[in-house]
This record gives structure tokens, C-alpha cells and sequence, in this order.
């Protein structure tokens, strides 16, 4: 897409997400759940890039759309992993997939102990997201020892639904007791590695959308909030803060949208880029959403008040495909490792 072109799919989105049934005019007359999916397999034919224009509108909106799960990590993981058939239907948006990986709260490959036996899924998936309404799911699991990617039906496993702090972003508990699986990859750590960095980029660009979001709101609130016989953003000290959550919004801007174009691009770096985004933006967006609250002052703490859905949105996304720190260490392994070699 041409830079005008994103601009107008940007405004198409947002416009849409005031609406009720966003979700399915995202599928169904935008098509955005096929926006990277390739033209042969019922999509659209654009790249990551789009996708992350999507990715933060809904951030902005706190969204519940599916988008994350079904439209950019399931389409992607089937994309590495050389199997097709779905594709048409996450395009559609007729079906939901779901990404079940994490167990015992860590998306670490090396810490995954699900295992497939004799074509049968045995493990727990912890914090799968949309896992309720997910007509089939992608499992990193072990077979002989080694990670491999397969798919399972909804309908062979238990699935939980969970009440997570952020109620905007539904999550599952599933448990595979001898679910059968289907085997679509035999080399599931280069399939989680280039899941890791479509992740941690496509949190990046949610992070970015919430915390502009949260500046936006604020702004609006200090011109109109009067005290002392004086707008509050007249005052030195509420300037001083603005200023700060505005270097950290544009800081954010630069990093996820640098990270998004590595990954369109096929970058041999992305993976660097999106550990860089997302743990910068993810700090970000909790400072920027506790200043919104903070800066609202009684009115922030309601909950009436939306500045509490993009506070647990912010700390909920920051623990998702792993903690800032968690990507900053990984980051610096593999700069060591570039330096010695």
C-alpha cells in the first residue's frame, strides 16, 4: 500500500470500531482479517505493515476484536509452518483460531513441556487468547523431544474461560488430554521465533495506539479542568508530565513502526527490532495510562471512566509473549553473541 492508502485504512478501521459490530465489518467489508495473508489463499496480499495499522487502532479503542489471534499470529504460524488450508477462512473471518502456547505463564520454547504421543496431545495452555471462541488451535508441543508445531480441533480439548484483569482481551485455560493432533511443522523453534517477533511487533503497534490514546484523553481533560480559577494545563507541572508522556508516545511510534517494516521487509535483524519495540512500548503505554488517571484526578479513579480500561489493558499486554525484561535479556544475548563471533 501506498502511504495515502495506510492513512485511509487507518481512518476506514477507526471509523468502524465505533460501531458494534466492528468485528465483522472488519472481516467481511474491509477484509482485514486477511490483510496478510497471501491473494492465493483468499487474502489480500498485503504485508505485516498493514496489519500493524490495524493493530493500532484497536489498541486505541481497547478493542475485544479477535484481530491479534486470529487475524495476524494463527495466519502467520500456518504461513511458516508451509500449511494452507485454513488460510481462506481466517481471511474470511468464518472461523477463529488460536495460538495455544504459554504454560505455567512463560512463552519461553525452552520452558514448553506439552508433548504429542502416538498422534495425541497431552499438556495445559495457560492465557490463550479468544481460546473460547476458537474453532481450532495452533500448540507448540514436544514430539521425541524436539518442538514441533501442531493443530487440534476445539472440539477435542477442555476449554476455560478465564476472567483476566483486562476484560476487553478474553483468555482460555486448555487442557489436551490425548486430543488428536495434527502434525504441521517438525521445526517448531523456527516456527516460535518468527511467531516471537510477530507478536512482540503487533503488541508494539497496541501499546503505541493505547498510549496516544491516553495522551489524547488527557489533553482534551487539562484544556477544559479548571482549578484555582485556571485551566489545569495551564500549570507548569501538568506541562511538564504532557511533555513527557508526548516523548513517549513518538518515542514508541518510531520503534514499532521501524520494528513493523523489518518484519515486511524480512529484515535478518526483525527479530532484534521487535524485542526493542515491544519492551520500550509496553513500559510506555502503563507510564502514559497511569499518568491519564493520575492527571483525570478523582474522576480517573471511576469506573465509569475509561482511563481504567486502557490502565489493565497496559499492564495485562505488557505480560503477553513475554515481559519487557524478558525480551531485553534475550536482546542482549544476542548482541553478546554478535560480538564474540
Amino acid at each position: 500500500m501506498t502511504p495515502d492508502e495506510r492513512e485511509e485504512l487507518r481512518a476506514t478501521v477507526r471509523s468502524a470500531l465505533q460501531r458494534d459490530d466492528a468485528a465483522a465489518i472488519l472481516a467481511e467489508q474491509l477484509g482485514a482479517f486477511g490483510l496478510a495473508i497471501p491473494e492465493e489463499h483468499g487474502g489480500i496480499g498485503c504485508t505485516l505493515a498493514e496489519t500493524h495499522i490495524v493493530c493500532e487502532e484497536l489498541g486505541r479503542a481497547v478493542s475485544p476484536v479477535p484481530y491479534l489471534s486470529s487475524a495476524v499470529l494463527v495466519p502467520q504460524a500456518l504461513l511458516a509452518a508451509g500449511a494452507h488450508d485454513r488460510l481462506p477462512d481466517l481471511a474470511e473471518g468464518s472461523v477463529t483460531g488460536a495460538l495455544a502456547w504459554a504454560e505455567r505463564g512463560s512463552w519461553d520454547p525452552a520452558a514448553l513441556r506439552a508433548e504429542v504421543r502416538d498422534g495425541r496431545l497431552h499438556g495445559v495452555k495457560e492465557h490463550v487468547l479468544d481460546g473460547a471462541e476458537a474453532g481450532f488451535f495452533l500448540v507448540p508441543a514436544l514430539l521425541d523431544g524436539s518442538l514441533a508445531l501442531f493443530e487440534v480441533e476445539a472440539s477435542a480439548a477442555s476449554v476455560e474461560s478465564l476472567v483476566p484483569m483486562d476484560q476487553t482481551r478474553p483468555q482460555a485455560r486448555v487442557t489436551f488430554d490425548g486430543a488428536p493432533a495434527t502434525l504441521l511443522s517438525a521445526d517448531g523453534e523456527a516456527v516460535l521465533e518468527r511467531l516471537l517477533a510477530v507478536a512482540a511487533t503487533a503488541l508494539s503497534a497496541e501499546q503505541l495506539g493505547g498510549a496516544e490514546r491516553c495522551l489524547e484523553l488527557t489533553l482534551e481533560y487539562v484544556k477544559t479542568r479548571e482549578q484555582f480559577g485556571r485551566v489545569i494545563g495551564s500549570f507548569q507541572a501538568i506541562k511538564h508530565r504532557l511533555a513527557d508522556m508526548y516523548v513517549l508516545v513518538e518515542s514508541s511510534r518510531s520503534l514499532s513502526h521501524d520494528a513493523a517494516r523489518a518484519l515486511a521487509e524480512n529484515a535478518p535483524d526483525a527479530a532484534e527490532r521487535a524485542a526493542m519495540a515491544q519492551s520500550y512500548c509496553a513500559e510506555a503505554f502503563q507510564t502514559c495510562a497511569a499518568e491519564t488517571i493520575q492527571l483525570h484526578g478523582g474522576i480517573g479513579f471511576t469506573w465509569e471512566h475509561q482511563a481504567h480500561l486502557y490502565f489493565k489493558r497496559a499492564h495485562s499486554a505488557a505480560q503477553l509473549f513475554g515481559t519487557p525484561a524478558w525480551h531485553r535479556a534475550r536482546l542482549a544475548r544476542t548482541v553478546l553473541q554478535g560480538d564474540a563471533a
